[in-house]
């Protein structure tokens, strides 16, 4: 790691920070994106064939119940109750976060009021390339299920022998997910937005994935809804004299283990940055040295990380200063490794600094508002005359004409 100042340039990068654009990706996947619009399954099972070396039938593309039953047979027994402590862990945060539709009236007889709805058909993607995201199932379904979303259809790609991971099974069918299909990439992304005779389009696709796989979700945006657009994982952890450097460092260490992740230790003892910085050698990460917390808080607003640690004597103090971060951490016993499996928010996070304006996937991602307007004669007779002025500055008489046909 490298210890830099707090105007360092290389600190100015990381704030400026985002997914560069790589032509050749785009070009790749409008081309695989067209494909499926036109071609549908057989382009499905063309792009499986070519990306994960499988080949599948028509039949295969959907998993199975059997297939899903067989998937218990693969997994260890305490698996099941594990996972049912960690799912309660996330429902309870979300419960919390359910909207209602609501009204408000007046004298006059106006009423107006807000409908909350959930999406009716959602898609997951579950990545399977370097690991079986397993915790993504859970934290992506969950709050859909919450939220009301009817179907929920699940994505991951298939391995060299055509098969799914076990666990991930095993999750989506204890979460009783609507549909699972062995198809992933670009291809899948396509799918799911504009639908094929086996997959049926769906409203909105969340769930992380690669380079093509987010360049997917960029393209289709707009035909549906998308969570994000996430590059690599990020970890920034503010500490001081007080701090341990052993939990930091380890922290840090385990940020390392994704590829591209961003890991910064942010401090003002310069004590504490040599001593991680002797514990990390060979590890991909930034010490960032500061004159004090102050600065340091305002250094983490800047950069807005994916996760970030408040490793000092006084992390509530510290979290009043704090307006951009996808997840907070507070104290020597919350590392990052607790939000990403068993907390309770989903680890679905916004990175490269777009914590600035997005927040984590929650209920709210899954529900959309109407707004519910109703005026009685009284009602509408007493703002005539500011409706009027305002139709008559914007030049729409016909707007004004609708409202005085009321009193004619």
């Amino acid at each position: 790691m490298k210890i830099v100042k707090f105007n360092s340039k290389q600190l100015e990068k990381i704030y400026n920070r985002g997914l560069s654009k790589n032509s050749r990706v785009e070009e790749r996947v409008k081309k695989i994106i067209d494909d499926v619009r036109v071609f549908g399954d057989e382009a499905l099972l063309k792009y499986t064939r070519k990306f994960d070396g499988v080949k599948l039938s028509l039949r295969q593309l959907k998993v199975a119940q059997i297939e899903i039953s067989g998937a218990y047979q693969s997994i260890s027994p305490n698996f099941v109750s594990s996972l049912k402590v960690v799912m309660e862990n996330v429902n309870r945060f979300y419960r919390k976060s359910v909207k209602r539709s609501w009204r408000i009236k007046d004298a006059d007889g106006a009423m107006l009021g807000e409908n909350y709805t959930a999406l009716n058909r959602v898609g997951i993607y579950i990545p399977a390339g370097t690991a079986p995201l397993v915790s993504t199932v859970y934290m992506t379904v969950l709050p859909a299920k919450l939220a009301g979303v009817k179907e929920i259809v699940l994505i991951s790609p298939p391995d060299k022998s055509g098969y799914i991971n076990p666990h991930i099974l095993v999750v989506a069918d204890l979460l009783k997910v609507s549909e699972i299909y062995r198809v992933g990439g670009a291809q899948g992304i396509a799918a799911l937005a504009y639908g094929t005779k086996t997959i049926a389009a769906v409203d909105k696709i969340v769930g992380p994935g690669n380079i093509y796989v987010s360049e997917a979700k960029r393209q289709v945006y707009g035909r549906v809804d998308i969570d994000m657009i996430a590059g690599p994982t990020e970890l920034a952890i503010i500490a001081n004299h007080f701090s341990d450097p052993k939990f930091i460092a380890a922290d840090l260490r385990a940020q390392a283990e994704h590829t591209k992740g961003l890991a910064i230790l942010i401090t003002n003892s310069k004590k504490m940055a040599v001593e991680v910085k002797s514990r990390l050698d060979g590890v991909n990460g930034l010490v960032v040295l500061t004159k004090n917390l102050r600065q340091a808080v305002e250094i983490a607003n800047r950069v807005a990380p994916e996760h970030l640690e408040l490793l000092v004597n006084n992390p509530g103090e510290l979290l009043k200063g704090i307006r951009n971060a996808g997840a907070i951490f507070l104290g020597p016993f919350s590392p990052a490794a607790v939000g990403d499996y068993v907390a309770g928010p989903s680890h679905v996070l916004p990175t490269l600094g777009t914590a600035r304006f997005f927040s984590g996937l929650s209920v709210l991602d899954f529900i959309k508002s109407s707004h519910v307007i109703s005026y009685s004669k009284k009602a509408l007779e007493k703002i005539k005359e500011p409706l009027e002025k305002i139709a008559c500055i914007e030049g729409l008489e016909k707007h004004l004409e609708s409202v005085k046909a009321r009193f004619m």
